[in-house]
């Protein structure tokens, strides 16, 4: 019998990825991440995490499996949200749940649960793995989308590495939500009808901007509206003396100047703000609802632009840099002037994009069939291969 440690979460999905795997003999230890308890950062009275750790373990009491509570907290603060105040600060805009699976979950987690003798971790992720075998007997791992399109977590796991998937499991990756909770339900599991969790727990219900405000201070900048009439949009050269001078040249992160348009409003800090972002900017009187189009921190000025089609929000290239390049699928890495067609996506929930992938020195190009709105600094990009994601990238 080998032996699994789960992540118990308190939610339906990892309760039934529990469940299965006894069910098919593995000896389950279940076990909770208490990812958060600092007062010094207020969070919202709602944090759920005492509620999530009971009924973690009365579902661990159902199963008849062991279970305890790990405090990650001080890892997590280091390097979750430190990270955080740090991205933000710089004017770019972290995936906190992408991160939170690569340093937390899949790696001082797992070293614990390799620590109680475990042979594999398990999660309630919706996505699969896949095994190839090599010519020489060696394997190398896939991580599939999850069979529930309106559920498939892949790009929350885009950084996973071939070490951190060879020794993890994804129970319920072939199963759809409503199956999950049917499960639950005939086995008379106490979250089968419990709501799913948003966002990170530690923000709870406190809005971002009162959560950074703890550590990145207010400060008073003006709103610039930039009409979508300015040379910058004009269109771009008909020809390039190279593929790079091109990637280059549509890649380029805009530059704008407080005269390019009028000034609408304030603000209290740019850093609070991101690309796309329409909520919380508190001016009216515009035909159509003002975008956020471009933040500079250094400035501490916000621009924005009219509708959700201003020519601003668009861009069809994005850059990684070498440092931020990470492939799951290791074997399928591109060299320097190899490219390579595949779908992604820069956001959740986000449809795939055809797009090309082009290796150069310092990093690499994803160059969209498609302009993307919102490319936006700090976030993730996943490419993939039909439903196999075979790498990622901190957009720069």
């Amino acid at each position: 019998m080998k032996k699994v440690v789960v992540g118990l979460s308190g939610g339906v999905d990892s309760s039934v990825a529990a469940y299965l795997l006894k069910a098919q003999g593995y000896e389950v230890i279940g076990l909770f991440m208490k990812n958060w308890h600092d007062d010094t950062v207020t969070i919202s009275d709602e944090c759920p995490w005492l509620e999530d750790s009971n009924d973690a373990m009365i579902v661990a009491e159902k199963l008849g499996i062991p279970f305890q509570t790990v405090d990650l907290s001080v890892e997590y603060k280091e390097r979750i949200v430190d990270y955080m105040f740090d991205e933000y600060a710089k004017g770019r805009t972290p995936n906190p749940d992408v991160l939170c699976n690569r340093e937390i979950k899949f790696d001082v987690f797992m070293k614990i649960a390799l620590q109680l003798g475990a042979d594999f971790v398990a999660t309630g992720h919706y996505c699969r793995k896949g095994t190839i075998e090599n010519k020489d007997g060696s394997e190398t791992y896939q991580l599939l989308a999850g069979k529930d399109p309106n559920k498939d977590q892949s790009y929350f796991l885009c950084q996973l590495s071939q070490e951190q998937l060879a020794k993890t499991l994804f129970p319920i990756g072939e199963l759809l939500k409503p199956e999950v909770r049917k499960i639950a339900a005939e086995n008379e599991l106490i979250t089968a009808d419990k709501k799913d969790s948003q966002g990170l727990c530690f923000i709870g219900k406190v809005r971002l901007p009162d959560f950074l405000q703890q550590k990145l201070k207010p400060q008073k900048g003006v709103i610039v509206e930039v009409p979508s009439t300015i040379s910058q949009f004009d269109a771009a050269p008909s020809e390039f003396s190279s593929k790079q001078e091109e990637l280059a040249y549509f890649s380029k992160k805009p530059s704008y100047q407080v005269t390019d348009g009028k000034v609408v409003g304030n603000h209290q800090g740019a850093h609070y703000f991101t690309k796309g972002q329409r909520k919380g900017l508190d001016v009216g009187g515009t035909k159509e609802p003002l975008f956020v189009i471009e933040t500079d921190v250094d400035e501490n000025v916000i621009y924005t632009g009219q509708g959700k089609t201003h020519p601003g929000l668009y861009k069809r290239t994005l850059f990684v840099s070498n440092e931020e390049l990470h492939w799951v699928r290791t074997d399928l890495a591109l060299k320097t002037d190899d490219s390579m067609q595949v779908l992604a996506r820069i956001r959740y929930r986000q449809e795939l994009q055809k797009a090309t992938l082009y290796k150069v020195e310092g990093g690499m190009y994803v160059d969209f069939e498609e302009k993307q709105s919102a490319i936006t600094e700090g976030q993730f990009v996943a490419w993939y291969l039909e439903d196999d994601l075979i790498g990622s990238g901190v957009i720069s």
